[in-house]
């Protein structure tokens, strides 16, 4: 059972065609199914369905239409939990990083909120980039979904979930939660995969995030985002 002072939370993780990436990290997570929490997989992939390989890992296995947003908002109508964490498969949670989220939800009053995030690679340019993720998000109360955004799960029903859209539904449920409170930027770090910087080379990556976010912001919709964005990195659909 859960800490007394710990609120339930809800662990939310959309994939699409990760069965490695869940052999790797679905047992990481069966402590905190111990302690109480809920762990709740949505597949949109080509495979739906066909989850008995991982139904011991979970507490419930979804499928969805492809596309993170909808694969969270399902995700999200069947959770149980007070907290909404939404987590990329290829991203760890720190040590106690639930009981962070718990504390900034009891001690600060927060209603949603994010972790710094850490790149799994070693190189140096890694450091900058995580760095300058972390101090935008800071600066700008956006968070990416790298970082594992926690909302508490009235105010996420209130706002209708992520909006239905096929890219930066980060960005967007980011700005509409900032309307109504600041974010918690938890200093501990989960720590994502670098495979795409490191597959597409990280100045052309961080390059074509940025002309994303800026063409975002100058009013570009996001269908046509992400046909840029699948065209030059077929077998991702994050930004950061």
């Amino acid at each position: 059972m859960p800490n007394i002072s710990m609120k339930k939370i809800s662990i939310i993780i959309p994939v699409y065609n990760e069965a490695v990436a869940l052999r790797q990290n679905l047992p990481l997570l069966q402590k905190l199914r111990a302690d109480g929490h809920e762990l709740i997989v949505v597949d949109g992939g080509q495979h739906r369905g066909d989850n008995a390989e991982f139904a011991h890992w979970v507490d419930h296995w979804l499928s969805s239409a492809p596309g993170r947003a909808k694969q969270m908002n399902a995700g999200a109508g069947l959770a149980s939990g007070e907290i909404l964490l939404f987590l990329h498969i290829d991203t760890l949670l720190p040590d106690e990083g639930l009981a962070g989220i718990a504390e900034a939800f009891q001690r600060l009053g927060s209603v949603w909120g994010r972790f710094d995030v850490r790149l799994s690679g070693q190189r140096r340019a890694f450091r900058v980039i995580e760095f300058m993720i972390n101090l935008r998000s800071r600066v700008s109360g956006v968070a990416t979904g790298d970082q594992g955004i926690f909302i508490r799960r009235s105010l996420f029903k209130q706002l209708g979930g992520f909006p239905d859209i096929p890219l930066m539904e980060d960005v967007a449920i980011s700005k509409l939660l900032r309307s109504r409170a600041s974010p918690v930027c938890l200093r501990a770090k989960v720590t994502t995969s670098s495979r795409r910087w490191e597959k597409h080379g990280v100045l052309k990556t961080v390059f074509l995030m940025w002309k994303i976010r800026a063409l975002y912001f100058f009013g570009v919709s996001p269908s046509t985002l992400h046909g840029m964005y699948a065209n030059k990195a077929p077998q991702s659909n994050k930004v950061a």
